[in-house]
Order: structure tokens, then C-alpha cells, then sequence
């Protein structure tokens, strides 16, 4: 078959987005394959019963846990992938998280690369998805800058390029009340188009629905809008969306990757096949390896570029859960994940337990509803209502650590693919907005139970540290009477359904017997195939991946430029 495409980028999440943007603006003729529609931009992206109740914008896969028993991801199929939905927290990883931490639950390993590798990649991140912080007063080092809020935020070469969004008033009042008690607090680096110095100029209204709601107003900077909006018309890139991959087909000798096979909504009988020179898998975590599963031939039999045994395994997505602080005290602030510390980031308080725990950071807003799947039943709505104005929403998160039984595995189902409506019914929704983009669209999804992720939770003793070190704070600050945990932001928790923060699956190291891909995220075993998104991670760290999947993107995307695609 004659090759048609420079290169096929396959998903447009935080990886995919980033990296067909930069093939793209160097003049590659490239494919996207994206299997989900646009997001439809409508008046349900910023309702709390349909982001949060209904998952409308969750697929309708149905998964197999480890005791194959049902499981409903919330995995967002739409062109930016989870980035429509996500809270747009733009951490670096700490300079430590690349190298070997000793936890409690066990040993959090090394990366091939440093922090030094990534770090300028990561300022060319904050650049392109527009992230607002401060490092504050500390005097420059060489070469950059440090941090005077948080002890543990890495070397900068550059400041961050946009401010950081204020506090309003609660908040503000927290910090102080939790200052005074020597927390190191700091601005929350977010990936949000919001102009503080003049508001009426400002895509970014700082509204009550943004920490895991779609964007009705684009303000959000995620894949989709900062990525592939920039670069779908252009005559050079190529975007089939509705499209889900199923597998790739190799040479005879199966050193290289020849093309892929993609099943169209509408006519998922009939696979399309399309080549190129290079292939790019940036389907997350679980997708990605789910994609090398599938694709096993005699040359490898047990998946596509897995010699190691290693693609699916180590599946990571934090331990994590949101918390409620609840006072006498009102709480009226509209948006709130303005601060947060890391003061147990990298050892607990205590001596007796000198383990990693943690972050803290708050949820961006909360509404009643989300409270109503932990309520006693026939809770009247207003006691859940007058819980919410006295509720201030803590986001806490513990690394969990690599563990070859926490996997992805793949299962024979007939069919292979099922088709649905996505998300919503058929037609313009009945809130009078007629646009096109506001109707549902077919898509194929892997067939009931074919996908098994799992997951066993490890390191849990410190994250139970961190979220009883944290309500001591607030309670010795005076602004938490009592708390409770609102499992209803993660649908019963992150450990399973929740798989924003999706990562592992395929890790990256430089011995092909014991990781999938080398340090430019090539797979070992596959000349010309490359994963670019979380999958390549090595640990977790205890930070929102998003940032370092760009940068990484960033990063082998000027590899390609500059050794594969000269």
C-alpha cells in the first residue's frame, strides 16, 4: 500500500491534541482519528444534573472490573478527550517525582528522564495552554527562578506567562486563617482564559461550573479548542472524527507498523484502512493499551509491541477523593481552586512517619446536587441546599504506585464494537438552541465487557494521613466544624470509575525487558510507532498529569521534527 500520511496521530486529548498541533504547524501531512464528535456546546455543559447525575458526557461503555462486575468509566469520548471535562489544574511534577521516592505502601520508581529534560518543555506548555500562577517574590537563580509560596515547586526557566486568578472573599479568609498557622500556600496554576485585569474582555466569565463541566463559553484551554481548532482546516491535516481505531497491522516481519484499521460510525462493519510512515497512539492510557492488545499478530502474540509483557500493566490514576469542610460560616465564593499546598508533599508532619502524603487543593465549585447520591433518602433538597452554603469542597491526592497487577486486559466479545448516541437524545436538545452542534452524534464503542481494567488500591495509609493532617488544619484554622467526603464528585470515589488521571499502561525506560517504550516514547519492538500520553508515565506523582502529558508531547514532537520527519 502506498503511504498516505506523514504521520497518523491517533486521539486529540492532552498528547494527541498537542502533538498533531506541532506536526501540523511544521508542515506534515497528517491524519487525525479521533472516535467522538465535537462536544455539543449547549446550556446542559454547565448543569449539575447532567454533568454529574446523568453523565451525559461520560461514554456508555461498560467495562469489566477485576471481579468482573460491571464498570462504568468516566471516560469522555469528544474531540480533546478528557481535557473538555477536566479541572484544568496545570501542575509540574515535582523535580523529586522523576526519581526514586520510598513511600509507605512502597517504591515510587525512576523516569529515564529528569526533571532538567522536561523543564523546558514544560514552560512551552504553560505558554500554549495559557496557565495563570506566580512564583512570587524569590529572587532569581541561574538560569531562572524559584518559588517563594511553595517550598517544593521545581525550577523555572520562566515565569509563568499569565497571572493568577485572585480569591474572592472566602477563600481568601482561609488562606489567611491557614497562613498564620505556617501552611505554605500557593496560587493554583490553572489552564484558564480568564483576563483578572479586565474582566469585560475576558472569555473566562469565573463561573460555578468549570472543575469537571465542559466549557459553554470556550474559556477552559484544553485540547480541542488550544490544539485542534488551531490547525483542522488547514490542506496539510486531515480530521476523521466518529472514528475509532481498532487495531494496527505491521510488515510481515513486524518490525514496523504499515497501517491502521478504523471502524466509522454508521458503517462499523466495515473497517477503513489507512497508512502512513509513522503512527502516533495518544488514546490515554486504558485505550492506548487496549489498541496494542488488539492488534497481536504472529509476530506478537500476545500485542503489539510487548515483548516485556508490560503494555496494560501498571495502571495508575491516583489516590484521591474530594472532601467537605463544613462551618457556620458562609460560603458564597462562585469559583475556588484559586490556592493550595503541598506542605505533605513531600513527608508527613510527623517524624515517626517520614513517607510522602500528599496534595491539597480545593474543587473548583459545588452544587447541591452532587451531594444527593450520599443523602439519606427523601433528604429535602433545601437541607442539601443550606449544606452547600456552608461547605467549602477540598480536593486531596496520594500517589499510587506502579503495580504489574493493576492492568489492562483485552476479552473476545462478538461483536467487537457496539453503536450508540452520544451523549443525549436525538436531535437539538429543547433548550431552544437549534445549532447542529448541539445534536447528538453515532458512535462505536468497544463491546460490552471487553475491556477489564483491574485495580487494586495501594499506599492508602497515607492518603488517609493526608486527609486527617488537612482537617486538623481547617479545624485548628477554625473554618471546619466537621467534614465529610463527597463521594458524589467521583461517582463513588475515584478508584475505579474515575479514570481522568489515567496513566501507566505502557511505561517508558531504556530496558526493552522491563518497559514498552524508550525514552522518546518508541516502542521498543516497533520501528515506527510511538505512544504520546499518559501511558508513558513511569510513577504518578501526586499532581493533575495534564501539564507534564503536554510537555512530554512538546517534547517528542521535536524529537520527530528533528531525527524522523526531517
Amino acid at each position: 500500500m502506498a503511504t498516505e500520511y506523514d504521520a497518523i496521530v491517533i486521539g486529540t486529548g492532552a498528547g494527541g491534541g498537542t502533538l498533531a498541533l506541532h506536526l501540523a504547524q511544521a508542515g506534515k501531512k497528517i491524519l487525525i482519528l479521533e472516535r467522538g464528535p465535537f462536544l455539543p456546546q449547549e446550556k446542559l455543559n454547565w448543569d449539575t444534573q447532567a454533568v454529574f447525575l446523568d453523565n451525559r458526557y461520560h461514554t456508555k461503555e461498560t467495562w469489566h472490573d477485576k471481579d468482573g462486575k460491571d464498570l462504568h468509566p468516566q471516560q469522555a469520548y469528544f474531540v480533546g478527550g478528557q481535557t473538555k471535562v477536566y479541572g484544568a489544574a496545570m501542575f509540574r511534577m515535582r523535580a523529586e517525582d522523576f526519581g526514586v521516592i520510598q513511600h509507605k505502601g512502597g517504591i515510587s520508581p525512576a523516569w529515564p528522564i529528569s526533571y532538567a529534560d522536561l523543564e523546558p518543555y514544560y514552560t512551552r506548555a504553560e505558554e500554549l495552554f495559557h496557565v495563570h500562577g506566580d512564583l512570587g517574590a524569590a529572587p532569581a537563580v541561574p538560569g531562572g527562578y524559584g518559588s517563594s509560596f511553595d517550598p517544593t515547586e521545581p525550577f523555572h526557566s520562566k515565569k509563568y506567562p499569565y497571572p493568577p486568578l485572585k480569591n474572592e472573599p472566602r477563600m481568601q479568609s482561609i488562606e489567611n486563617d491557614v497562613r498564620k498557622l505556617g501552611v505554605n500556600t500557593f496560587p493554583i496554576p490553572l489552564g484558564l482564559k480568564r483576563n483578572e485585569a479586565d474582566p469585560f474582555a475576558s472569555p473566562c466569565v469565573r463561573c460555578d461550573t468549570c472543575d469537571g463541566y465542559p466549557c459553554l463559553v470556550h474559556a477552559k484551554s484544553d485540547a480541542d479548542i488550544n490544539c485542534i481548532r488551531r490547525i483542522m482546516h488547514l490542506p496539510n491535516v486531515t480530521l476523521m472524527t466518529n472514528s475509532r481505531v481498532t487495531r494496527l497491522l505491521t510488515n510481515s516481519t513486524g518490525t514496523a507498523v504499515t497501517a491502521v484499521e478504523a471502524i466509522h460510525a454508521g458503517s462499523f462493519q466495515t473497517p477503513a484502512t489507512y497508512t502512513a510512515g509513522f503512527f502516533a497512539v495518544c488514546a490515554g492510557a486504558v485505550n492506548s493499551a487496549v489498541i496494542l492488545l488488539a492488534s497481536a499478530n504472529d509476530k506478537h502474540p500476545t500485542g503489539l509491541a510487548n515483548r516485556s509483557d508490560q503494555v496494560g500493566r501498571n495502571f495508575m490514576y491516583h489516590q484521591a477523593d474530594a472532601l467537605l469542610a463544613l462551618s457556620t460560616d458562609r460560603n458564597e465564593d462562585s469559583y475556588t481552586k484559586t490556592w493550595g499546598t503541598n506542605d505533605f508533599y513531600v513527608k508527613d508532619s510527623d517524624p515517626a512517619y517520614p513517607f510522602p502524603l500528599g496534595q491539597v487543593q480545593p474543587v473548583g465549585s459545588f452544587h447541591y446536587e452532587m451531594m444527593k447520591g450520599d443523602a439519606p433518602p427523601l433528604t429535602p433538597g433545601f437541607v442539601l441546599e443550606t449544606m452547600k452554603h456552608h461547605a467549602v469542597p477540598w480536593w486531596l491526592t496520594t500517589e499510587d504506585l506502579p503495580d504489574p497487577e493493576n492492568r489492562v486486559t483485552l476479552h473476545n466479545t462478538t461483536p467487537l464494537s457496539v453503536e450508540h448516541s452520544q451523549p443525549g437524545i436525538s436531535g437539538a436538545h429543547p433548550s431552544g438552541d437549534t445549532g447542529h452542534t448541539n445534536e447528538c452524534e453515532i458512535v462505536t464503542d468497544a463491546a460490552p465487557g471487553r475491556i477489564q481494567l483491574s485495580y487494586t488500591p495501594n499506599n492508602v495509609e497515607s492518603f488517609e494521613r493526608l486527609k486527617d493532617r488537612w482537617v486538623d488544619v481547617l479545624k485548628k484554622a477554625g473554618r471546619a466544624d466537621a467534614s465529610v467526603p463527597l463521594h458524589a464528585y467521583f461517582k463513588k470515589r475515584i478508584p475505579i470509575e474515575g479514570v481522568g488521571h489515567q496513566n501507566g499502561t505502557c511505561r517508558m525506560g531504556t530496558d526493552p525487558a522491563t518497559s514498552v517504550l524508550d525514552p522518546h516514547c518508541k516502542a521498543h519492538d516497533v520501528d515506527n510507532l510511538y505512544v504520546v500520553d499518559a501511558s508513558c508515565f513511569v510513577s504518578a506523582s501526586a499532581v493533575n498529569p495534564s501539564l507534564t502529558i503536554v510537555a512530554n508531547a512538546i517534547r517528542v514532537a521535536d524529537h520527530l521534527l528533528a531525527e524522523r520527519l526531517k
